[in-house]
């Protein structure tokens, strides 16, 4: 719910209420009956919060509940958040509908995996062959 994630998000951001309710041209007070769920911002404030905490509308009034984890925060803009997955034991993982409608993804597709430190990432083979040609084509201009 919205109260939940502004708890969340402000938390996140390090931010007081003050501070937010500053940000957004209200009262600390206001903004805590917010957090409260006493009463809910207009649209047009929601769209101030989405602003300061870089995430959408959309993404601010949703929760995002995963098992065995509870509730997570919104994703900031353009990013998402699918949930969690198990790996079975051959390794294997379903990824979630939402994702594989977003990017086209269809049985048989190929994907690159990459990681860091953090985790692991899937990118379409297509869309990685397509950012190193270009990488390689700016780098070559950089040397002429």
């Amino acid at each position: 719910m919205l109260k939940d994630n502004l708890v969340m998000l402000r938390n996140i951001h390090g931010f007081s209420q003050e501070a937010i309710a500053e940000k957004i041209g209200i009262s600390r007070q206001a903004y805590a009956k917010w957090e409260t769920g006493a009463t809910i911002p207009d649209i047009e404030k929601c769209s101030l919060l989405a602003e300061v905490y870089g995430t959408t509308i959309d993404s601010l009034i949703r929760t995002e509940p995963v098992e065995g984890i509870g509730m997570i925060p919104p994703a900031p803009k353009g990013k998402n958040i699918w949930g969690s997955v198990a790996v079975s034991d051959r390794g294997q993982i379903v990824i979630p509908k939402g994702a594989r409608d977003l990017f086209g993804l269809s049985g048989g597709q190929r994907l690159i995996v990459l990681s860091d430190e953090h985790g692991i990432a899937l990118i379409p083979d297509a869309a990685f062959l397509e950012n190193m040609r270009s990488a390689m084509e700016r780098s070559l201009e950089k040397h002429d």
